[in-house]
């Protein structure tokens, strides 16, 4: 391979993985000088701070303030619990260090099954409770020393996020909001295809299976990404109301699915086939449209190849019903005919919602822009 084509190749894989570069970059950053903190501070245990600062040191801005806040919060409650329990329970001898540790660690573990946020806890009280006993450290010294290790390592592991190549959530999530269209393309696509050829269950389940995984992840980024629109980090529209509008989405391709888990009765493919391959053609080519537009944060792409694609296939269908070509069609086939057409109802319905959460997000940059401006 010519070098000059090496080398675009390279660029462009490092760029394709720059956020998973640059978290590389600020874990070990922010290691490095929790550490040089520590020591300068002299921390009793320098190792809990580049722990922390490692933990804090997440993907996105979001999630690394998200995770500062709960692992300091879990960090103070341990300290509160398990100094309390240290300083005013006797415990001289080993058996009664084991009973205070049951002491220490149950009813934590059972506070982080419910609130896994405060998982931290329970870890914190048991240092707090074991330090003294390996060290000649007090255990009122133990806690405060665990307090100040804990907040080096987040405040260092925040400043690193924050200016080192720092990665937006709310970014991350509309490039995921746009693969899912993108997958959902792809799975419309096939669906379509299938009221032609039938599809089993396993097929179904694949072409689902991938567009669910990829929602579940955009609900964790659109929570990060409101944790920086709440502090102002990421100026702007929250991600909520476009999440629903793809699950929506998501719901009229389950509804397309059932309906292609067989084909259409050989006189409605002759009669409507048509109609429908140009329904396909204009929905997959607007959620991939789409996709590129909530990328470079363009206005929606027009609405108009898909109406006129759906109302052929309306008037089509209207043309088979006063042709009586239904009455010879079983229960389920009638079942099957009638749910198709209100899934592709629900589907340019929730169309026209996904065009205005697009259309949101550049109104928004551009109020954002004239307020800088001004």
């Amino acid at each position: 391979m010519p070098m000059p084509k090496l080398r675009s190749l390279l660029v462009k894989r490092l760029k394709s993985r720059r956020p998973q570069l640059g978290l590389a970059l600020r874990v070990t950053l922010a290691a490095l000088l929790a550490f040089a903190a520590a020591q300068l501070l002299h921390l009793h245990l320098p190792l809990w701070a580049v722990l922390t600062s490692i933990i804090v040191t997440q993907l996105s801005v979001g999630r690394s303030l998200k995770t500062a806040l709960d692992y300091l919060v879990g960090t103070i409650g341990g300290v509160i619990y398990g100094g309390v329990v240290t300083i005013f329970v006797p415990h001289g001898n080993e058996f009664e260090l084991l009973a205070l540790l049951a002491v220490v660690v149950a009813p934590l573990a059972l506070l982080a099954a419910f609130n896994p946020r405060l998982h931290v806890a329970t870890v914190t009280a048991i240092i707090v409770l074991l330090v003294p006993t390996m060290t000649e450290v007090q255990p009122i010294d133990s806690a405060i020393d665990r307090v100040l290790e804990v907040g080096v390592g987040a405040i260092t592991g925040l400043v690193v996020s924050f200016f080192v190549l720092p990665s937006r959530a709310m970014g991350m999530a509309m490039g995921c909001a746009a693969r899912i269209l993108e997958l959902m393309a792809d799975a419309l696509r096939e669906l379509l295809a299938g009221l032609t050829r039938g599809l089993d269950n396993d097929a179904l389940h694949r072409l689902q299976d991938g567009i669910g995984e990829s929602l579940v992840k955009l609900g964790e980024v659109a929570g990060e990404a409101e944790s920086e629109r709440v502090v102002g980090l990421s100026p702007g529209l929250d991600a909520a109301p476009l999440l629903r509008t793809l699950l929506r989405l998501r719901h009229d391709l389950v509804m397309i699915g059932r309906a292609a888990g067989a084909p259409l009765p050989d006189v409605m493919q002759q009669r409507l086939g048509g109609a429908l391959k140009r329904v396909g053609v204009a929905a997959t080519d607007y959620l991939r449209t789409s996709a590129e537009a909530l990328r470079s944060r363009r206005h929606a792409p027009p609405l108009e190849p898909l109406q006129q694609a759906l109302t052929h296939y309306t008037n089509e269908v209207a043309e088979v019903r006063r042709e009586g070509l239904t009455r010879a069609l079983s229960g389920e086939q009638m079942e099957q005919f009638f749910a198709l057409g209100f899934a592709l109802e629900q589907l340019q319905r929730n169309f026209r919602d996904l065009a205005m959460r697009l259309n949101e997000r550049v109104s928004s940059k551009a109020s954002a822009a004239t307020g800088a401006a001004d």
